[in-house]
């Protein structure tokens, strides 16, 4: 058996059927499927129980893929590591962030780090799901909002703020705000995940006490570059984070309505955060995107 086939059966166990794994690593499922029956011929025993509709371990394949598991991540650090000692970093390195990240901030500094490490290849996952990163197969990844929790390792990238914005038009056709309160009687902007759509929290300058408004709104959108856009075409007040509306502030797109006040969402305990799989050796594919995201970014 060779180290290939040991890795395929523990997707194989992780994404729960042949035609997953043939998509991750762009393979016919009959591929995968002789792959385990080969690697099954050897060990002596059946480690899937497969019917028509569905697959898993048998106890016995159970056993041994757990035992397995952290063997096969020691042979693959062992080898990564051997080959980083006396070369340049390569490979592809697999990546995730939300869209609007990547098109704001990862895609203008894309080039610079292709230039430093030419032999790293970029399969860039833009998404703002929080994609599985072992069932993906997903190196990297930078979420934003409160600590991820997981058996990940996490580190903080950046501190991350929000103003409540709108449009020049939208407040000359619906009249200024002078306080957050006053959102409860406004047409907001909504992002569609929990903690965002229904209440936006506020913290005056110079107090402690945080404070809680309702909001409400006929659009919810899913994804942040689309609520700035709304929020350009006069659509309603949005939530934002500041990185994506700095220089709309600065050019008189969109307007600050509460700039004595700090504003959130859920939580005020928020940062971008880069994640990645729990590793005894951590390849230098990766480790060197991350000392560039903390160089440029932080």
């Amino acid at each position: 058996m060779d180290l290939t086939s040991l890795k395929t059966a523990l997707l194989v166990r992780d994404l729960g059927s042949f035609a997953a794994v043939a998509r991750l690593q762009d393979l016919d499922a009959s591929s995968v499927s002789r792959v385990i029956a080969q690697l099954e011929q050897e060990v002596g025993f059946r480690l899937f129980q497969r019917s028509t509709r569905s697959l898993a371990p048998t106890g016995e394949g159970e056993h041994y893929l757990n035992r397995i598991a952290p063997l096969v991540e020691e042979l693959e650090s062992a080898g990564e590591e051997a080959r980083t000692t006396a070369v340049s970093p390569r490979g592809t390195l697999r990546m995730t962030a939300s869209i609007s990240f990547v098109q704001e901030c990862l895609m203008p500094l894309l080039p610079e780090f292709r230039d430093r490490y030419p032999e790293v290849d970029i399969e860039l996952l833009a998404s703002d799901a929080n994609l599985d990163l072992r069932a993906e197969g997903i190196d990297l990844s930078v979420r934003f909002g409160s600590m991820p929790k997981g058996d990940w390792i996490v580190t903080r990238l950046m501190t991350t703020s929000y103003r409540v914005v709108a449009s020049p038009g939208y407040l000359d056709k619906n009249g200024p705000l002078s306080h957050p309160d006053d959102l409860s009687e406004r047409d907001c902007i909504r992002f569609a995940i929990p903690g965002f759509r229904t209440y936006w929290q506020f913290l005056q300058e110079g107090k402690t006490e945080p404070f809680s408004v309702p909001v409400s709104g006929a659009t919810v959108i899913s994804n942040a570059l689309s609520i700035r856009s709304a929020a350009r075409y006069g659509m309603g007040v949005a939530l934002l984070p500041i990185m994506l509306v700095q220089r709309d502030l600065e050019n008189g797109t969109l307007v600050d309505l509460f700039p004595d006040h700090a504003c959130a969402a859920a939580t005020f305990e928020t940062a971008a955060w880069i994640l990645y799989p729990s590793r005894s050796y951590l390849p230098q594919k990766v480790r060197v995107m991350i000392d560039f995201l903390k160089e440029k970014i932080s």
